[in-house]
């Protein structure tokens, strides 16, 4: 009986000590997003030429891959670049080029950042900007936005480029 009596005790306090033992934190993937537009440029300009960029996070390595899409450029990009820390409307320096073997659209890309520079991107201070030989100091530019955050392991789904894609009405 002492030995039942026993074994409880000792397993209540191995129950209350898992309980108050931290848990690791849960990796997230967080997803950003952004339109690309003349009119976000700094300065502003009155290009036709659009854009979108896709992004994925993983907190938990710093891992980073992205989807570039653009259409009306004036020519050919000569640079493109993840430009912050910088709040809409205001310029940034480069924080990472976009490296890639061909800059034609779509473009793809990966990177690991660094914690400082993740967090920057966290906090919405992360802008892309595209820039050609009309347009030196950037033809398109969009701020990147959080979309979603899923759990790691979850696997991320983009949204449907035109929400009448998924029987919503703009």
């Amino acid at each position: 009986m002492h030995d039942r009596i026993a074994a409880r005790g000792a397993g209540a306090i191995a129950c209350a000590l898992l309980a108050l033992a931290p848990l690791p934190a849960l990796a997230e993937l967080i997803e950003f997003q952004c339109e690309l537009t003349g009119t976000s440029a700094v300065p502003p300009n009155d290009s036709k030429a659009t854009g979108s960029v896709v992004m994925t996070l993983d907190t938990d390595t710093l891992s980073l891959s992205y989807t570039i899409r653009y259409s009306g450029l004036s020519g050919p990009v000569t640079a493109a670049h993840f430009h912050g820390p910088a709040a809409p409307g205001t310029n940034g320096r480069p924080e990472l080029p976009v490296a890639s073997l061909s800059l034609a659209s779509p473009i793809q890309g990966q990177a690991t950042l660094s914690a400082a520079k993740a967090a920057d991107l966290v906090r919405g201070l992360w802008y892309l900007n595209l820039h050609d030989a009309a347009y030196p100091s950037g033809e398109i530019r969009g701020q990147l936005v959080k979309r979603a955050a899923v759990a790691a392991g979850a696997k991320a789904s983009p949204a449907p480029a035109d929400p009448r894609a998924n029987g919503r009405s703009p």
